[in-house]
């Protein structure tokens, strides 16, 4: 209990290098007791911590670091509308009641995201100019075409486009098909976690930065959470650790795959290029087996995210296929300096939906973003918050399961390598 804790410097990313100032946000120091327990200063545990907060319940949030520290901080900084799976995958999955809610629910999180930092005046380069998922082989069209028609029939603001649609709407003939959802949009993703932490802490949340928690245990009917200074009683708990997960909770750990994602930055573009370059400002994210996302942010740079070392990275260079690839969509880049270049840890779930767990009562564990975790983390808070309070008849919009390890988890990073190259493949044979 008296092992000090030295929170670690955030990734050299040009988030960090553009950020409003961090938070002083002090190390447990004394004992305390509350109604819940938040364990994660991620999107998901900061906006839960806010909605429990704003219903008068106390709350309070144990980051390792600081807030936005990990892949909310770090991460491409787009609003995407919806889950990783159809629509009519949904609803067939789990039923016509719960799927409708799912979709419902997944497909609104960029405006319930973009009116939330409204609300609370985050300044954080929001934008909504709407999210492309593009295709640049006849056959993930086809799966774009799918999930166009069915958004379409459900009365979504989606559209599909051809491949002269493409071209003026990205500033490269590459794609052959896209769905343009008007609901999506961008941020900057480590001001919107300061901003939201800042938000908490005003609504009545506590924070405490470089506080891991240590163990969890039942004691009389309540929680008790270690921390290296302190202990925290807590009637409940909420473990939003995504890809930082660990073995805090049995089992849980070996649930998700936690993915490096990385992203290269340019320096601010000459105006005549930026013109090129995306130039209705909307988000992208490649539709194939290894996925690739990009966008301009609001001072002309390019940021291209995809794939990377399953390593932490510190510079462009160890993500160079990105910048080779940016010339190849848009030549004209050739020659712009990339200034920034770093990745984070995202959690991956092998059925591809985010996970709500209630392993024992008063735990609930929420894990597994699959890469959609900036829109779709800032509405799960509510959602959480709602379960948090009302306990087991408090429906929420996402199935609650149990946790189901992943077979052969501790040979991931050898079935991830071999995924991604067979991946790359894939996608340049357009299989």
């Amino acid at each position: 209990m008296t092992r000090e804790t030295n929170a670690l410097p955030l990734p050299p990313s040009l988030y960090a290098a553009t950020a409003v100032p961090p938070l002083a946000l002090p190390q447990l120091e004394t004992d305390r007791n509350v109604k819940v327990a938040i364990i994660g200063g991620g999107f998901a545990g900061l906006s839960t911590a806010l909605h429990l907060a704003e219903q008068g319940t106390d709350a309070i949030v144990l980051e390792a670091n600081e807030p936005g520290w990990g892949a909310s901080g770090n991460n491409g900084g787009q609003l995407n509308p919806g889950l990783k799976l159809d629509p009519d995958t949904i609803e067939a999955t789990f039923g016509a009641d719960l799927g409708r809610r799912m979709i419902a629910f997944s497909y609104n999180t960029p405006v319930f995201t973009l009116e939330l930092i409204r609300r609370l005046n985050i300044a954080c380069d929001i934008r909504q100019n709407g999210t492309l998922r593009a295709a640049y082989h006849e056959s993930h069209a086809r799966a774009v075409e799918a999930t166009a028609s069915q958004c379409i029939a459900r009365g979504m603001p989606v559209r599909l486009l051809d491949a002269s649609d493409c071209r003026k709407m990205t500033g490269t003939d590459r794609y052959v098909r896209a769905m343009f959802d008007a609901r999506g949009g961008d941020v900057h993703p480590l001001n919107y976690a300061r901003g939201l932490a800042r938000a908490a802490l005003a609504a009545g949340a506590s924070i405490h930065g470089a506080t891991p928690a240590t163990s969890l245990a039942r004691e009389g009917g309540r929680w008790r959470i270690t921390t290296p200074r302190a202990v925290v009683r807590a009637d409940k708990v909420l473990l939003a650790t995504n890809g930082f997960t660990d073995d805090l909770w049995p089992a849980l750990r070996q649930t998700v795959v936690p993915l490096f994602s990385s992203i290269a930055a340019t320096a601010p573009l000459p105006d005549d290029v930026a013109r090129q370059i995306m130039p209705a400002r909307s988000v992208l994210y490649e539709s194939g087996h290894i996925t690739v996302y990009y966008r301009i942010d609001a001072e002309n740079r390019l940021l291209m995210g995809g794939r990377g070392p399953m390593k932490w990275i510190h510079n462009a260079n160890a993500v160079s296929y990105l910048m080779r690839y940016a010339e190849r969509l848009w030549p004209a880049v050739g020659g712009i300096a990339w200034t920034h270049g770093w990745n984070s840890r995202l959690a991956m779930t092998s059925d591809h939906y985010p996970h709500v767990h209630e392993p024992a009562p008063g735990l609930l564990a929420y894990l597994g973003c699959n890469g959609r975790g900036v829109a779709l983390a800032t509405a799960m808070g509510e959602q959480l918050a709602k379960r948090l309070t009302g306990g087991e008849t408090a429906e929420i919009d996402l199935p609650i399961t149990a946790i189901k390890p992943i077979r052969f988890h501790v040979a991931w990073p050898v079935g991830v390598r071999s995924a991604v190259l067979l991946g790359r493949v894939r996608d340049r044979l357009g299989v």
